[in-house]
């Protein structure tokens, strides 16, 4: 019987590009399944919006903050789903009920220190989800030169059925970023020109 930490089957992110099958389970998130992926053989280098909810839900954090939870998943947890880089946000696709579970989950976890709002996700950056009645831009299967780096896979999707993590797992993924922050700030207070991450929550 299969849990929500099931990891995916592989152990390393593949950013080499969508494969076609990637690419198919993508376009299935939209109306018009076929025409996305005419566009995608025609224009390979195309990014598309596509709506949320039903095949995946998105999780939209800062690129620095996402990265760190990419990297506690990978190291520490299951591993992740797909992941895009998109103008300065980490985007983690999720499984569908993410967007609506997650930030009552966040919340629960803020106040739970006696009441307090000083629980342990005080320091965790607002993270935009993405669900029923949204849509995000995703990234083209082939990453265009000249980009920077701004908008391209992180880690591709490669299958019609990917493994895509829960709300749980996203929150502890957040948590425990939210703690490497802490200590990469603290490891470089003696720095004064150290650029530090700051993830106290911003209004």
């Amino acid at each position: 019987m299969s849990s929500a930490w099931d990891a995916p089957d592989t152990d390393h992110r593949d950013a080499a590009g969508v494969t076609a099958d990637g690419a198919a389970w993508l376009a299935s998130a939209g109306p018009y399944p076929r025409s996305t992926l005419a566009l995608w053989e025609e224009r390979p280098h195309a990014p598309v919006v596509l709506p949320c909810g039903s095949v995946f839900d998105v999780v939209s954090a800062p690129a620095m903050f996402g990265r760190l939870m990419l990297d506690r998943l990978w190291e520490e947890g299951p591993g992740s789903g797909p992941v895009a880089a998109f103008r300065g946000r980490t985007l983690l696709f999720a499984a569908p009920g993410t967007a609506q579970r997650l930030p009552s989950l966040l919340e629960w976890e803020e106040w739970s220190a006696d009441g307090r709002r000083d629980g342990r996700t005080g320091t965790v950056p607002p993270l935009l989800c993405h669900g029923n009645g949204d849509a995000v831009t995703v990234p083209a299967p082939l990453t265009s030169e000249g980009t920077g780096g701004a908008t391209r896979w992180v880690t591709a999707p490669d299958t019609r059925h990917p493994w895509l993590p829960g709300p749980e797992i996203l929150l502890w993924a957040a948590v425990r970023a939210a703690r490497a922050a802490v200590r990469i700030s603290i490891s470089h207070a003696s720095d004064p020109d150290a650029k530090v991450y700051d993830v106290s929550r911003r209004r």
